[in-house]
């Protein structure tokens, strides 16, 4: 059988279209060729001709398919474009045939056919598909202002923290805070996250088994609400196509505009954004031995790259480093020479394979001691955190650098690729290698990956884990996890001069201690016959701050009422912070109290207070001992002289960190 204008003409027909003119159609054809083709040798000879038949008779499916394909109505335009009235959702236009020189010939208002049909999905607002996230993930990862989420089922809430009532603040678990307000209940569902500015004075409250916590401010907001299910919405007015300048196409409108989504995927720039929520330093240590060999330690870099630009790098956002493992490590670049994305994909890229032993043991120790120091960029209030990327296994001891990390303050996480096969764990020195290296065996710090070939999916999730504030459970250690109050005996017995050497004593404490919002904080009360709040918690959030704020503190001079002052400095002071910190008390007097200290001192120890108590010159023995917590030999120190009051400032320091280690256990 013959290939002809006539089969063209019926094929058009078929799916109900009009057709041009027969002598217009034939005078296209032979002006192509001067022969007609066998239909089956085009047909196999011609990938265009199969693509644009394939293209027309997608028309023709039944409505049943795939549930929104279906052919439509002849629309006649003229080859100006107009606005066709089309109620579908999806639009796209084919012009039937490949016509530039017949169409010159065509005035303005010569009918022009096209065929609408349902290809592509578009997106309707309002129905956006929701979003699965982990228990753990806080409103901060989100920059969008609205968001659709699906909260998993049966989160260890116990574990999540969420500042705020109504309103949280963006460091909050997203899934903890719809528990919180009764969006959803423990068996997870899906939320809608509304971004809001940050605000002041975050309230606390009980509600649906969860306690939020109170912050004084935070930079971003958010709130969550239920998702009301709506009836599938149409929408769109698509634009009418003019004549093409080639064969079949589907468009969206206008053919200029089909290489948009291409063009902006190809010329689209790398998010350099600042994720200034994201409060991290971060170490990767790169597996450079020889057991990873150079082709996948380039894949490894290429995976790293991808998760240092998921995290939104700059320098009010995440910072990070670069130790590769091999016989010895070597530090290939610090927190503070890269601050961007961009610069610290080059540097990772420039990374030289070294080769050698997998030595993490000792990488690790390195890290921990030499990489996160001040002068190399690491930051106060920032958790410390280690990313160990492992082919295979170690090759040395990892225990005592494990251990050494996690009482340092170090967050570990471990990414596994390639585990030893059964034939290989033999040669494995110790097999619970990624439970003893870990920040925490719960599941949190540990990924396992089966090849480099997989790495795509974890890139995302281990991002979001790395900007996990609240899981950094290794982070919280004695010194940025105490609420460390001073009250401060400003009697007439202690005189301008005195008083100055006891502020200069509480400057050497304080200076030891990791003050931020969500760390330690400070407070000062000074008493005589009465008590004055210095300042509170929550007026100082930075070391330098706080260190100014004691220099300022005025002598007061008056009588001794100790007993009186413990009862309005657990009222006052503490009564007003609810934290997760410990809360430490340390008394400092030169003399007798006028009024009993037991009763009060019980009350605070019952409250969860540790008081210490630092006596001077007459200070009495049995008062000190009777304010101080249990074991109240450990808890009470005493000094004949104000300048000798200096040397207890180590003892002080050892015993914060032993009670809040006994309290953390």
């Amino acid at each position: 059988m013959a290939w002809s204008p006539y089969a063209v003409i019926s094929m058009w027909s078929a799916c109900g279209y009009s057709a041009p003119a027969i002598t217009s159609v034939l005078t296209c054809v032979i002006a192509k060729s001067a022969s007609f083709y066998n239909p089956i040798i085009y047909f196999g000879m011609s990938p265009k001709f199969r693509k644009e038949v394939r293209a027309l008779f997608h028309c023709l499916k039944e409505k049943s398919d795939a549930g929104f394909v279906t052919p439509v109505k002849q629309t006649n335009v003229s080859r100006k474009p107009e606005l066709i009235n089309q109620a579908d959702k999806y639009q796209v236009s084919i012009p039937i045939a490949k016509i530039p020189d017949w169409s010159a010939d065509l005035d303005n208002t010569t009918p022009i056919t096209t065929v609408s049909c349902h290809l592509e999905e578009k997106q309707v607002p309002g129905r956006e598909v929701p979003i699965s996230i982990a228990c753990t993930t806080r409103g901060a990862y989100y920059k969008e202002n609205r968001v659709d989420l699906l909260c998993p089922p049966h989160c260890d809430y116990s574990q999540l923290s969420v500042w705020g009532s109504g309103v949280y603040a963006s460091v909050s678990s997203i899934c903890a805070a719809a528990v919180h307000s009764g969006v959803i209940n423990t068996s997870g569902g899906v939320v809608r996250l509304q971004k809001s500015p940050g605000q002041e004075n975050y309230q606390s409250s009980t509600a649906n088994g969860i306690r939020s916590l109170p912050l004084s401010r935070w930079m971003t907001s958010f709130s969550v609400s239920k998702i009301g299910r709506k009836a599938l919405e149409v929408s769109g007015s698509p634009k009418a196509t003019v004549v093409p300048t080639a064969g079949l196409y589907c468009s969206t409108g206008n053919p200029s505009t089909l290489p948009t989504k291409k063009k902006a995927a190809k010329s689209g720039k790398k998010n350099l954004k600042v994720n200034k929520e994201c409060k991290a330093d971060i170490a990767f240590l790169l597996d450079g031995s020889w057991n990873l060999g150079k082709r996948r330690f380039e894949l490894q870099k290429n995976f790293v790259i991808r998760v240092t630009n998921s995290l939104g790098i700059g320098p009010q956002g995440p910072l990070v480093g670069i130790v590769q493992v091999s016989e010895n490590p070597k530090t290939e670049f610090n927190l503070k020479n890269f601050t961007n994305s961009k610069d610290v994909a080059s540097a990772i890229k420039n990374v030289t394979y070294r080769g050698g032993s997998t030595n993490v043991g000792k990488a690790l120790i390195h890290t921990t001691e030499n990489f996160f120091t001040p002068d190399k960029g690491t930051r106060s209030g920032y958790p410390k955190v280690i990313v160990v990327v492992v082919d295979g296994w170690p090759s040395d001891e990892i225990e005592r650098a494990a251990n050494l990390a996690r009482e340092s303050g170090m967050n570990v996480f471990i990414v596994s690729v390639a585990k030893a096969i059964p034939e290989e764990q033999k040669m494995v020195p110790d097999p619970t290698y990624m439970d003893k290296i870990v920040c925490k065996n719960n599941g949190f710090f540990s990924y396992a990956i089966p090849n480099w070939f997989g790495t795509y999916k974890f890139i995302k999730p281990l991002a979001q884990r790395l900007c996990s504030y609240s899981q950094m459970t290794c982070s919280r250690t004695c010194y940025n996890s105490v609420n460390l109050g001073f009250l401060i005996d400003g009697s007439s017995s202690v005189g301008d001069a005195n008083f100055r050497t006891v502020l200069s004593f509480i400057t050497e404490i304080v200076k030891s201690f990791d003050i931020h919002q969500i760390g330690a904080r400070v407070g000062a009360v000074q008493f005589t016959y009465n008590q004055r709040t210095e300042f509170e918690f929550g007026d100082h959030l930075t070391t330098d701050s706080v260190l100014n704020a004691i220099k300022t503190i005025p002598y007061w001079s008056g009588g001794t009422a100790t007993g009186e002052a413990i009862t309005y400095t657990t009222k006052n002071l503490f009564g007003k912070l609810k934290n997760n910190n410990l809360n430490v008390l340390i008394i400092i007097t030169d003399g007798q109290s006028y009024d009993d200290v037991e009763a009060p001192a019980t009350v605070a120890h019952q409250s969860g207070t540790v008081i210490f108590s630092v006596g001077i010159s007459w200070a009495m023995e049995q008062e000190l001992k009777a304010m101080a917590s249990e074991p109240k030999d450990a808890h009470t120190f005493f000094v004949r002289d104000f300048p000798m009051v200096y040397k207890l400032v180590p003892d002080i320091l050892k015993g914060i960190c032993k009670d809040y280690l006994a309290v953390a256990k």
